[in-house]
């Protein structure tokens, strides 16, 4: 899936218009411009269509949290210059604060089943023997799950 890809789901699943977009990225301490937004939101085949880099999204998605749950104390985290399915998906996890329970039920509306280890997997370290890495599918139900779940619930 591409960050493009993403951000447009999540926007479509909270209704955000342009206008919280910027705030949200803006929190995330990323200055951007309504036409960068509108670029961003384009289709891959249009022309005018501009790939949402990873910093930028990993912006977006710092200031998602902030606006969910609020600015934590201390210095703010360094935001990441690359991004996996895994960090994107435990940035949403964390944004939405949901539980093990919660992010089974969203996948399950998604049309996945995960049992609780599958998901923990996803939120280890890297380097731990029982990490998995998150594919595509499983982001995409998710994605599609928290859709059912967020937008429709209104």
């Amino acid at each position: 899936m591409t960050n493009n890809d993403i951000l447009r789901r999540i926007r479509y699943s909270f209704e955000l218009d342009d206008s919280k977009v910027m705030e949200i990225f803006a929190l995330g301490d990323l200055e951007v411009t309504r036409t960068q937004i509108s670029d961003w939101m384009k289709r891959d085949e249009d022309e005018a269509f501009k790939p949402c880099n990873d910093s930028e999204f990993a912006a977006f998605l710092n200031g998602f949290i902030i606006d969910k749950r609020g600015r934590k104390d201390g210095p703010a985290r360094a935001t990441e210059k690359r991004l996996s399915n895994n960090q994107i998906f435990s940035k949403l996890k964390i944004a939405l604060d949901l539980k093990a329970d919660d992010v089974l039920e969203i996948t399950s509306l998604g049309g996945l089943t995960l049992s609780k280890h599958e998901l923990s997997a996803f939120f280890r370290k890297p380097g731990n023997r029982h990490y998995r890495q998150c594919k595509d599918q499983c982001l995409r139900s998710f994605l599609k799950g928290m859709q059912e779940r967020f937008r429709n619930s209104g």
